[in-house]
């Protein structure tokens, strides 16, 4: 779990988490990385740090050669859970179910891992398709 001192200037939290993400892209050498998509909420300064952030998470993984997904909060939801509207406790209760030894002491731990596994969901379907439509274009010769 990545977290900064809400008492640090942004631009302070950002390198920590810029640092921290570059440390786990080192250790983990994923090939591939996924992001939520922000929705923007009644506090503006909020959701525009919460863009800071998202873009710190989204820059730190392409600089590094990694490929990466963005999904609305809908679709991690209807991943997960089966319907786009699903609550908070829902997606957590999912996320438990199809992945029993993952420890969630956070809600955002498992809204993150709802993300993962929505990306590796809709990657095997792109991998299905694409493997589908490899085989009709090799059928068609």
């Amino acid at each position: 779990m990545i977290a900064t001192d809400s008492a640090s200037a942004v631009p302070t939290r950002l390198k920590v988490l810029h640092d921290a993400l570059m440390a786990l892209l080192s250790l983990h050498h994923p090939a591939e990385a996924a992001v939520e998509e922000t929705y923007v909420n009644r506090n503006g300064t909020a959701t525009l740090k919460l863009g800071y952030a998202r873009g710190v998470a989204l820059l730190t993984p392409a600089l590094a050669g990694v490929a990466v997904a963005e999904y609305a909060a809908k679709t991690v939801k209807l991943a997960v859970v089966g319907t786009g509207g699903a609550e908070k406790e829902q997606v957590a209760m999912m996320v438990r179910r199809l992945l029993p030894g993952a420890t969630l002491r956070r809600t955002d731990a498992s809204d993150a891992l709802a993300v993962a596994i929505c990306h590796a969901h809709h990657r095997a379907s792109r991998m299905a398709w694409s493997a589908g439509g490899v085989l009709a274009a090799t059928r068609a010769r």
